[in-house]
């Protein structure tokens, strides 16, 4: 059977905080460049003004199995594809809130984000850590399965390239965008 990457089972297990994300408030990223999905490459330490990323472990294939039978049992693992939807649907509201950019962040090639990239229209760069440079400098949380290092879910918020707000864990993913925009609204930003 394939799996619905557009939904979430109702009995999904909630991460809980460990801490991994604590020392990235008031950090300045490392300056670190990443292949984006336009083709371009992006340094999130250079970025002007405010921009947020949302990390992810890896978006599904369509008309493949999951990357492990249990996936859906790793709390913080299922959701990347409502994730990036809800990202998408919610891009004009983050725009008109001050947001300059939104970008995904995965350890991925920018060759497989893409096709997720084009398949979800989504309006904004999904960008590549494969050989997790960033990752190891900024020292993101990850997990490992099947062999591979993937990200946990997070959303970091950043004002010319200095993180001012972390979201850990995500949960639900398919609500991330809309936890973001209420702490916006709520004038703490």
């Amino acid at each position: 059977m394939d799996p619905d990457y557009l939904s979430l089972p109702d009995d999904l297990p909630v991460p809980v905080d460990d801490g991994a994300t604590a020392h990235l408030v008031g950090r300045r990223l490392p300056d670190v460049s990443l292949e984006a999905t336009d083709g371009g490459r992006v340094s999130l330490a250079r970025l002007a003004g405010r921009s947020v990323v949302y990390a992810y472990p890896r978006t599904g294939e369509p008309g493949r199995p999951n990357l492990v039978a249990d996936w859906d049992a790793i709390p913080g693992a299922r959701g990347c594809t409502p994730q990036a939807c809800d990202f998408r649907d919610h891009h004009a509201q983050l725009l008109a809130r001050g947001i300059a950019r939104v970008h995904g962040l995965s350890t991925q090639t920018s060759a497989y984000q893409r096709e997720a990239a084009e398949r979800l229209r989504l309006p904004f760069t999904l960008l590549a850590d494969p050989h997790r440079a960033l990752v190891q400098a900024a020292r993101l949380p990850t997990f490992s399965v099947a062999g591979q290092i993937l990200l946990r879910r997070f959303t970091l918020v950043l004002d010319d390239g200095i993180v001012t707000k972390v979201f850990y864990p995500v949960f639900p993913p398919d609500r991330s965008a809309v936890e973001l925009l209420a702490w916006l609204d709520t004038g703490e930003a």
